[in-house]
């Protein structure tokens, strides 16, 4: 009944096997530990190891731990493990949720242009709908700083079929950027979010943190971020928040928002 050796081949001295599994994107998961479920929609790598990025079912996303036996799928526990690249399964989304063109050529640049306010914002914008803006001929600029607005529309003169969309950070009412955005004509539209800096339209669980801390009034925002979170100078903040960003998924909605209402402005024909 036993075998020849009846301790070491009985069915409780023998450590189950967990199945490793491919984090597939879309793949639905339940953390073990907090019994957090949702879709698999990305990963993130620190200096304390590999992270997946999970979506519930009300959009919010958390980070866990790439752990032995840390996941469950249909109550069972797996071994989560980050996909190898094929080959043979294309990904035919774009990272802002449009139908990727494949073999693209970037068609001859409009006329019509979309200013940001800084270099951030222009990398944001061009990580998430670079290919968006390819196939559409759209040029992105930025404008250093929203004082230089009225000058360079004075300089590029909007009008028909030369229109100008323009995204500002911190776009609420009674704020100078509203001041500064009002009355442009109809061949310029302003579109915007109301976060401090393009960096708090980033989620705050695609960082790995559980809020964007509160900086006072006249302190530098982005090197407040940084002393409070521990992440060194702005220019490491930057990266890492630049690296977190993988889709639009990972983004505010208000931000989505004002970008695809700028895209739209842009590429419409005229009547």
């Amino acid at each position: 009944m036993y075998g020849n050796d009846i301790f070491g081949g009985h069915s409780r001295k023998q450590q189950r096997t967990v199945p490793q599994v491919a984090a597939e994107r879309d793949l639905v998961v339940e953390d073990a530990a907090t019994g957090f479920c949702g879709a698999v929609v990305g990963f993130d790598r620190s200096y304390d190891g590999e992270f997946v990025k999970l979506e519930d079912a009300r959009g919010a996303v958390r980070l866990f731990a790439l752990r032995e036996a840390a996941f469950l799928i249909d109550g069972r526990p797996v071994t989560l493990i980050r996909p190898t690249a094929t080959t043979s399964k294309k990904d035919t989304r774009s990272a802002s949720g449009s139908t990727r063109v494949e073999g693209l050529r970037a068609r001859v640049a409009r006329t019509s242009r979309i200013w940001v306010e800084g270099v951030h914002d222009a990398a944001l914008v061009e990580r998430v709908w670079g290919h968006d803006l390819r196939v559409e001929g759209v040029v992105v600029e930025h404008l250093e700083g929203l004082d230089n607005l009225a000058e360079r529309l004075i300089e590029f003169d909007p009008g028909p079929g030369r229109k100008v969309g323009v995204l500002v950070d911190h776009l609420v009412t009674g704020s100078k950027e509203t001041q500064l955005t009002t009355g442009l004509g109809p061949h310029v539209l302003v579109t915007g979010h109301p976060f401090i800096d393009v960096w708090q339209a980033v989620r705050p669980a695609t960082v790995g943190i559980e809020a964007w801390p509160a900086v006072p009034r006249g302190e530098d925002w982005k090197t407040g971020i940084c002393r409070r979170l521990g992440w060194g100078t702005p220019q490491e903040g930057w990266r890492r928040v630049y690296n977190a960003v993988e889709s639009f998924r990972d983004l505010e909605s208000p931000l989505i928002g004002a970008v695809e209402r700028l895209i739209d402005f842009v590429t419409e024909p005229e009547e």
